[in-house]
């Protein structure tokens, strides 16, 4: 089962369904999961429901196509607060926030970075930790997710306050 295969035949109905697909993730071996994360693509949060729209769509077309050998569970859940970074787009968003990156070769003689991005090329993300400055070609990106700090958590609850009446 190749990850570009199921990228092809979910993303669709993902965004069809008015969702962007942040990522795809086949978790275990005897239990098998495949974990399909949403988001919304105007910012809000991602609800149960929302979810639970989402799984029937999508298992509809799995049950169809059968892209998955043996037997599996279907999970879709939203990306949290420490979201994954899976798109150019996505660092875009973030720039200024604080991340935790992984390559598969190294660049500049490491794999693990954490640091603030600071920049967004067509082909590039760049990096600042407390010492350097690294350009990290996107190609070579193998995880990259934000780190909860206590500005985001403060933005987080800021952008979810309730009002008191």
């Amino acid at each position: 089962m190749q990850k570009h295969y199921l990228e092809d035949l979910i993303e669709p109905i993902v965004t069809k369904q008015g969702y962007e697909l942040v990522r795809i993730l086949t978790i275990g071996q005897a239990n098998l999961t495949l974990q399909v994360m949403i988001d919304k693509l105007d910012g809000t949060d991602i609800t149960v429901d929302d979810c639970a729209k989402v799984s029937r769509a999508l298992s509809d077309m799995l049950d169809e196509k059968d892209p998955i050998e043996n037997r599996y569970s279907l999970e879709v859940s939203s990306p949290g607060l420490d979201r994954p970074l899976t798109k150019p787009a996505h660092f875009e968003r973030y720039i200024g926030y604080e991340i935790k990156l992984e390559t598969e070769e190294k660049v500049e003689n490491r794999k693990r970075f954490k640091g603030k991005i600071s920049k967004v090329t067509n082909d590039n993300v760049v990096l600042v930790t407390e010492d350097e400055e690294y350009t990290i070609p996107f190609a070579l990106i193998s995880k990259a997710k934000l780190v909860i700090t206590d500005e985001l958590w403060e933005e987080y609850q800021a952008a979810h306050e309730v009002a008191d009446f």
